[in-house]
C-alpha cells in the first residue's frame, strides 16, 4: 500500500445520510411554493402531488434533527452529498410532473433539465400544460441555479468546516474573510436582489405577471425554460427580450462580486478580467453568428444574432428562433461560445471564462518568460491574481473531462443516426447547461438518448469531478475513520 492510499478513507454511510435528509428538508420547503401557486390557480390535483411530494422529504428529513452533527467532513463526503443531492432531486420532485400529463420519462427529464439549470425540453407545446407546471420548472431552476447544497447551507448548516467544503464543492470559493455560511447568505441576498430587480424591469417594459415571473426565473438562473411555445419569439417587444437577456448576462456573473461591488463601488465590477472577458466573448459570439446571417439577408439578423449569441454565452437557452432553422455555419458558430460559459461561482454552466482568460494568460506568461534573462525569476500573476499549480491542473481537468463526456455522447448519437453537427450541438448544449436545441430533444427521442442528456447535464452542472468521485469504489469500500 503506498502512502497515499494509506491516507485515504472512504464515505460515512450514516454522516452522508444525515446531511442529506437535512438537504431533504431544504427541498420539503421549496417544495412548498408550488403547492401555494397550485391553490392560487386551482389546480388542485397539482396542489396534493406536491403535497405527497413535501410529505416524502419531511420523512426523510426529519431524523436528521435527533442525529448528532459531526464537523470532520471529508473532501469526498462533500462532493458525494452534492452529487447525490443533484442526482435525487429530479428523481423526487419528477412526480408533479407526471401528474401534469407528461410521460414518466419526459417528466424525469424536464426534472434534471430544471435543477441542472439546462432548459432543455421533449416538449413541443406548453402553453396547453398547467400554469404550476409551467411555474414549477423555472422554480426548479431558480433553486438549482444558486444551488441546493448553498441553500442548506445558508438555511441550516452551521458547522464551519461541513459548510465551506459543501459550498466549494459545488462553488469554487476562495480568501473568504468571514464564515463560509454567511458567505453563502450573501449570495443568497445578490441572487435574490437580482430577481427582483430583473422582475421589476421586465414588469416595466409590458410583461405580464405570469410570463414576466417565469422568465426571470429562469433568465437569473440561467436555465431558459420558457413558458411560451415560441420561447422569446413570444414576446413581440425587443425591449422585453432584452431586458430579459441583461437579467442572463447578470446571472452568468460570479454572485461574490457583486458583494464586493456593493461594498467596494462599482468600478470593481467593471475593472475585473472574467466580466469583461464574458462581455467580449458574447459580442465575439453574436458577431460571428450575426455574419452568418447577413449571408442569408434576414433584415433582423443583428438583434437575433445578439439574443442568441449572449444566450449561448452565459448558458442561458434563451432564443428568437429555432434553432433546428439555423444554417450548418451558425450552428458551428455557437458551440464554442457554450463550451467556454460564464463566469466561476455564477449560475452559468460551461468549463468557465475565467478557465479560458487563465490559459491565455499562461500561454502569454510562457512568452514573457522566453524573453526574459536566465537568472530571472518573474512573477507568477495571471490577470492580477497569482498562479498556483493545483489551478493549471484544475483548469486542464475540467476541459479534459468535458470533452471526454461531450465525445463519448457524440458518438452515441451518431451511432443512432442523428446527423453529426446537429448531434454534436445538442451534447454540448445539455453538458454546458445551455438548453439550446436543434430539436433531437423530443418525445419521440430513444429513451436511451433521453438519459445520455440527462446525464451529460448532471454531469456538466456539477463539472463532472463530483460523479466521478461517486462512482469511484473506494470511495464507499475501504477504510472509515470510525464505525459509522
Amino acid at each position: 500500500m503506498t502512502q497515499v492510499q494509506a491516507l485515504t478513507y472512504a464515505v460515512r454511510f450514516r454522516l452522508v445520510a444525515r446531511y442529506l435528509s437535512q438537504i431533504a428538508l431544504i427541498l420539503a420547503a421549496l417544495q412548498l411554493v408550488p403547492v401555494v401557486v397550485s391553490l392560487w390557480y386551482a389546480e388542485y390535483d397539482l396542489t396534493l402531488a406536491y403535497a405527497l411530494v413535501v410529505g416524502a422529504l419531511l420523512v426523510a428529513g426529519l431524523p436528521s434533527v435527533f442525529w448528532p452533527a459531526r464537523e470532520d467532513v471529508q473532501s469526498n463526503e462533500a462532493l458525494v452529498i452534492t452529487a447525490l443531492a443533484f442526482a435525487l432531486t429530479p428523481v423526487i420532485t419528477c412526480y408533479p410532473m407526471v401528474r401534469s400529463g407528461l410521460p414518466t420519462e419526459d417528466a424525469l427529464f424536464e426534472a434534471v433539465s430544471a435543477v441542472t439549470t439546462t432548459g432543455l425540453t421533449t416538449l413541443t407545446s406548453v402553453e396547453r400544460l398547467p400554469r404550476t407546471f409551467l411555474f414549477a420548472r423555472s422554480w426548479m431552476q431558480w433553486y438549482g441555479g444558486l444551488g441546493i447544497v448553498v441553500l442548506s447551507v445558508a438555511v441550516l448548516f452551521t458547522h464551519g468546516m461541513l459548510a465551506r467544503r459543501l459550498v466549494a464543492s459545488e462553488t469554487p470559493i476562495e480568501n473568504l474573510v468571514t464564515t463560509t455560511k454567511i458567505h453563502a447568505r450573501r449570495m443568497l441576498a445578490v441572487y435574490a436582489v437580482l430577481t427582483a430587480a430583473a422582475m421589476a424591469l421586465v414588469l416595466m417594459t409590458g410583461t405580464g405577471a405570469f410570463a414576466g415571473l417565469t422568465h426571470v426565473l429562469s433568465a437569473v438562473s440561467t436555465g431558459g425554460f420558457s413558458s411560451l411555445n415560441a420561447n422569446l419569439a413570444g414576446f413581440e417587444s425587443w425591449l422585453s427580450r432584452g431586458t430579459l437577456m441583461v437579467a442572463a448576462f447578470c446571472g452568468a456573473l460570479a454572485l461574490p462580486l457583486y458583494y464586493q461591488a456593493y461594498r467596494e463601488g462599482v468600478g470593481k465590477l467593471i475593472s475585473d478580467p472574467e466580466v469583461r472577458g464574458l462581455v467580449l466573448a458574447a459580442i465575439i459570439a453574436s458577431f460571428l453568428l450575426a455574419l452568418t446571417f447577413a449571408a442569408t439577408n434576414r433584415d433582423d439578423g443583428l438583434g437575433h444574432a445578439l439574443v442568441i449569441g449572449f444566450s449561448a454565452q452565459t448558458g442561458t437557452g434563451f432564443t428568437s428562433l429555432p434553432v433546428s432553422e439555423l444554417t450548418p455555419s451558425s450552428k458551428a458558430a455557437l458551440l464554442a461560445p457554450m463550451v467556454i460559459g460564464g463566469s466561476i461561482g455564477s449560475t452559468a454552466g460551461g468549463i468557465k471564462i475565467w478557465r479560458l482568460l487563465f490559459v491565455l494568460g499562461m500561454i502569454r506568461l510562457a512568452i514573457h518568460r522566453a524573453s526574459m534573462p536566465r537568472h530571472a525569476v518573474p512573477e507568477t500573476r495571471v490577470w492580477g491574481r497569482r498562479v498556483e499549480e493545483a489551478d493549471l491542473q484544475r483548469a486542464l481537468m475540467v476541459a479534459g473531462l468535458f470533452a471526454l463526456v461531450i465525445f463519448s455522447s457524440w458518438l452515441v448519437f451518431v451511432a443512432f443516426g442523428h446527423d453529426p453537427l446537429d448531434a454534436l450541438f445538442e451534447v454540448v448544449s445539455a453538458t454546458a447547461t445551455v438548453g439550446l436545441s436543434t430539436g433531437i430533444s423530443a418525445s419521440t427521442l430513444d429513451p436511451l438518448l433521453k438519459l445520455v442528456l440527462c446525464a451529460d447535464m448532471l454531469l456538466g452542472r456539477l463539472e463532472v469531478f463530483a460523479f466521478l468521485i461517486l462512482i469511484y469504489p473506494p470511495t464507499w469500500i475501504g477504510k472509515r475513520t470510525e464505525v459509522s
